[in-house]
């Protein structure tokens, strides 16, 4: 056992990069593939995932100061600084209890699949921070680690759903056969997405609205080109922010590079992925009868859509104007604002890239993250301080986009720490209900949890 934690600590520690090649040339070997083959496909989806996190780094690293910068032009005193997902998750995973949850979250992803309530393997387990983090922050509050492991086992239960109900919009939006997408930071959004997508669809302005990224391409002509969109994005995020001509350029430049680059990195996800989507597809119908098993990966692999990065640079603006004005907002959107393309992705699957509801669904997520990272700030500031991190001297508030400023985060949170006797109950009731509407009603991915019949 001590050999086995000190290779999962060693993953830990050593971050996705590293952590995404082993697991996937593991899982690859599972399904029958020859080592040499699986190891360059995981090394592949290790590269692709180094060139995305490179490329989010280096549009952190633009866009941050820029959105700080216009936040300050306004004077408007906001005391909750969103730090960024990192900070979050350095957080969680020095946590007492983070390995109970992190195995928790796993065997419950194992029962669920052979008790056929999901089809969900997740691989990405780097990424079990986001449901580890709710349970971390239960226990902090109530001191009681039953309901703290209780909170994740449900945030992973939920996970789970959500990413099979999701995954034909994964498959049939992004192009990518045999995947779902288990991260919390992606399928939060849904929760929001899905009712108000279809009020949209009853108004006339919305349901009849088409205009899509394309759409928007083929009208601008030249400034339709996805470099020059960014380009003219990025020199107005400049000018907002009071830079001079020179960084108001160099700002325009890399949005236009960012644009460019995240799609020719995420193509290399879909090179290594295939020889293990075939090979699991073949392993499951042999082992499962017919069974269709879907890989678990980062939502990485689809945030470098053009609909989903021009929908988000559109975001990003809003949102910090947004920051400033929304009744009850204490947060300052700094860090976080670079991952805004993992809040909108799944928006614009669901409704197909129509860049008229993206915006207004984005918006309505937005304020969700901002009235939620609000409400839990002082407790994740009291867990940050708790296991050590360093805070500085302006004793300023800490909050992100991710923890439980994500909706389905919070509302679990909120069960299990405000009269669990009464809000967990609801909890599961809402969601049984939820449940029952997917798969007894729509009967979206039920056919593949079944045997397929024999000849």
């Amino acid at each position: 056992m001590k050999v086995i934690m000190s290779v999962f600590n060693f993953l830990m520690a050593a971050g996705p990069t590293v952590m995404l090649p082993v697991i996937i040339t593991v899982i690859g070997l599972i399904f029958g593939l020859k080592i040499t083959r699986a190891f360059k496909s995981g090394l592949t989806l290790g590269i692709g995932f180094a060139g995305i996190k490179l490329i989010l780094d280096f549009m952190t690293t633009n866009v941050g100061p820029a959105a700080k910068a216009m936040v300050e032009r306004t004077g408007v005193q906001l005391d909750a600084l969103d730090v960024g997902w990192g900070s979050i998750a350095a957080v969680t995973w020095a946590s007492p209890i983070i390995a109970l949850l992190v195995f928790a979250i796993l065997i419950v992803n194992i029962i669920l699949l052979v008790l056929k309530r999901t089809n969900t393997l997740d691989v990405d387990i780097w990424n079990y921070h986001h449901m580890a983090i709710v349970g971390v922050m239960v226990y902090f509050v109530t001191k009681n680690v039953l309901l703290g492991v209780g909170a994740s086992v449900i945030m992973a239960v939920i996970t789970f759903k959500i990413s099979d109900w999701s995954q034909p919009m994964v498959e049939g939006f992004f192009g990518i056969p045999g995947v779902s997408l288990p991260t919390v930071s992606a399928l939060s959004s849904l929760v929001i997405a899905w009712p108000l997508n279809w009020l949209l669809d009853r108004i006339p302005l919305f349901r009849k609205s088409t205009f899509t990224i394309k759409d928007a391409q083929k009208y601008l002509g030249f400034f339709g080109d996805s470099m020059i969109m960014g380009l003219v994005i990025g020199l107005v995020i400049g000018v907002l922010a009071g830079f001079d001509v020179t960084q108001i350029f160099q700002l325009g430049v890399s949005m236009s590079a960012v644009l460019v680059l995240i799609p020719k990195m995420t193509s290399l996800f879909m090179e290594g992925l295939m020889p293990i989507s075939d090979a699991a597809q073949k392993w499951s119908q042999a082992k499962f009868k017919g069974r269709r098993l879907f890989i678990g990966l980062d939502a990485a692999v689809v945030v470098g859509n053009p609909d989903v990065i021009t929908t988000a640079l559109i975001i990003i603006p809003l949102t910090i104007a947004m920051a400033l004005v929304l009744p009850g907002n204490r947060v300052l959107p700094f860090a976080d604002l670079a991952v805004v393309p993992f809040r909108v992705a799944m928006v614009v699957a669901l409704t197909r890239g129509n860049l008229l509801k993206n915006i207004v669904i984005g918006l309505v997520v937005t304020a969700s993250l901002l009235w939620c990272g609000t409400a839990t700030a002082p407790v994740l500031t009291a867990i940050a301080k708790s296991v050590g991190i360093e805070l500085g001297a302006n004793a300023m508030l800490i909050s992100s986009f991710a923890a439980t400023a994500m909706i389905q985060s919070y509302l679990v949170f909120l069960a299990f720490t405000f009269k669990p006797i009464i809000g967990i109950p609801i909890l599961l009731l809402v969601f049984a209900g939820a449940w029952y509407y997917f798969e007894g009603i729509k009967k979206i991915n039920v056919e593949t949890m079944k045997e397929a019949p024999t000849n």
